[in-house]
């Protein structure tokens, strides 16, 4: 999988004044393009478009402290419509215009390209099981909230604390199959991934019965049947959790023949008395390489 990501890694090098298609990119990596920006992101820390601009931004920062080339001509190859346009995507990188830039001579900031390798470090407690799931709903009180990749995430803490305990009882009476349980789902995130792009975020039960029961205020979403890799971690809490993400998408996915696939993404949670431990369940989506998971 390494060795293909990086050969589309050197196909954008050789496009960056042209159109770079994210589909032909996939290709290349021999995955889906949802799962190359999925990969993308939490590999390299940005969105792929993220990168690709910062790219272009970077060798156009060259060309214009050479001097050879007009301002307009450079921004045309990078794919902006008019020099204004490239003089903000300009300063937003470099802290300078392109004019200023050229007159002083003054240091830019670069992007270096990258090149992805598989380092292992020994995450001994990372376990995991791969199986089919037949259709389901998640039930339970919804909102939309931003993407926060370390640390808590205080929109999603404020969420909980409103359903209180009563409601979150008589949602948990619902629960009939695995994961068992008060569980958290995100769904419709930015295949990016980036920082703070919102996310659709449930608190809820992964269920199998009769809708017409589903208490007052809380939302249904249907999950088809589908292929899930499951893991299991332990320790500090929310450490442990958000190492358990980093480790599946920089050791599990690059070392298996498995792709991530559109859809929720559901964590199971049971805290220590004193909440400073976590014992955890991460259900993914996937589907094996090659093979479209639509049923």
């Amino acid at each position: 999988m390494l060795e293909r990501l990086n050969q589309a890694m050197e196909q954008i090098e050789r496009h960056l004044d042209r159109s770079i298609d994210p589909a032909g990119l996939a290709r290349t990596a021999a995955t889906s393009e949802y799962h190359l920006r999925r990969m993308f992101s939490a590999l390299a820390g940005m969105p792929l478009a993220e990168y690709i601009r910062r790219r272009r931004l970077t060798v156009a920062g060259a060309e214009v402290l050479a001097g050879r080339e007009s301002l307009l001509d450079i921004a045309v190859r990078y794919g902006y419509g008019s020099g204004e346009a490239f003089a903000r995507a300009f300063r937003a990188m470099h802290g300078v215009g392109p004019g200023e830039a050229r007159r002083t001579g003054t240091a830019l900031v670069s992007q270096p390209r990258l090149t992805f390798r598989l380092t292992v470090e020994g995450s001994g407690s990372m376990r995991y099981r791969v199986l089919d799931k037949p259709r389901f709903s998640v039930v339970g009180p919804k909102a939309r909230v931003p993407l926060v990749h370390a640390g808590p995430n205080q929109a999603i803490i404020d969420f909980v604390r409103g359903i209180g305990p009563e409601r979150a009882a008589r949602l948990e009476a619902l629960s009939d199959q695995e994961p068992r349980g008060t569980v958290s789902v995100c769904d419709d995130l930015d295949p990016g991934r980036a920082e703070g792009t919102g996310l659709d975020y449930y608190q809820g039960v992964v269920t199998s019965a009769d809708l017409s029961a589903v208490p007052e205020g809380a939302a249904v979403l249907t999950v088809p049947a589908g292929t899930w890799a499951v893991f299991t971690t332990s320790g500090p809490a929310p450490g442990a959790i958000q190492e358990l993400w980093r480790d599946v998408f920089m050791e599990w996915f690059p070392s298996n023949p498995y792709r991530g696939r559109p859809g929720p993404e559901i964590l199971r949670t049971r805290l220590s008395a004193d909440g400073t431990e976590a014992d955890a369940e991460l259900w993914l989506p996937v589907e094996r390489d090659g093979v479209s998971d639509r049923r």
